[in-house]
């Protein structure tokens, strides 16, 4: 397989076959962020509803970033959707601690995918580490749909982009 690039499935005619790919991409995107304060909760440490937000900002910032923003998610009614979550909370993160967020795609299946994002603290410690099945769901289908060529290069399925 070319890195960056999925490969079909041998089976069955055009129609039926199914985007496969299983290599991390090989960009990761990192975005690093200040934990702060409001972040915190009674325990002084970051709240478990925070982690959420974090990881879906970094996920942002990445689609936003390889052109599929806002502004397409509107143009073309579809978008990104998120069917399951698992995470693992290794490490405390408290006030003013500097962290990166790392995030990557493992695979993508038909119309579904896995990403991985971790937290990572200064010394390199995992804080978090969070798995996603995700996919494009049409807004006005309202269903999932096949990966687009714009939606594949956003979460780093293609290397290059569309067009």
């Amino acid at each position: 397989m070319i890195p960056g690039q999925g490969k079909l499935d041998p089976g069955g005619d055009e129609s039926s076959k199914v985007l496969r790919y299983r290599r991390c991409m090989a960009y990761i995107h990192e975005k690093p962020i200040l934990i702060s304060e409001a972040h915190l909760d009674s325990f002084g440490h970051l709240n478990h509803a925070r982690y959420f937000e974090l990881l879906e900002q970094a996920r942002w910032d990445l689609i936003t970033e390889r052109n599929f923003g806002i502004d397409v998610i509107r143009r073309t009614k579809t978008g990104p959707v998120i069917l399951e979550v698992t995470m693992k909370y290794m490490r405390e993160l408290g006030p003013r601690e500097p962290v990166v967020i790392r995030s990557e795609l493992l695979s993508y299946e038909g119309k579904v995918g896995s990403f991985r994002q971790q937290i990572v603290k200064q010394d390199g410690a995992i804080a978090c580490d969070a798995t996603f099945s995700f996919g494009l769901f049409d807004l006005e289908r309202r269903r999932l749909i096949e990966p687009t060529p714009a939606w594949r290069y956003a979460i780093g399925v293609d290397t290059t982009p569309p067009g």
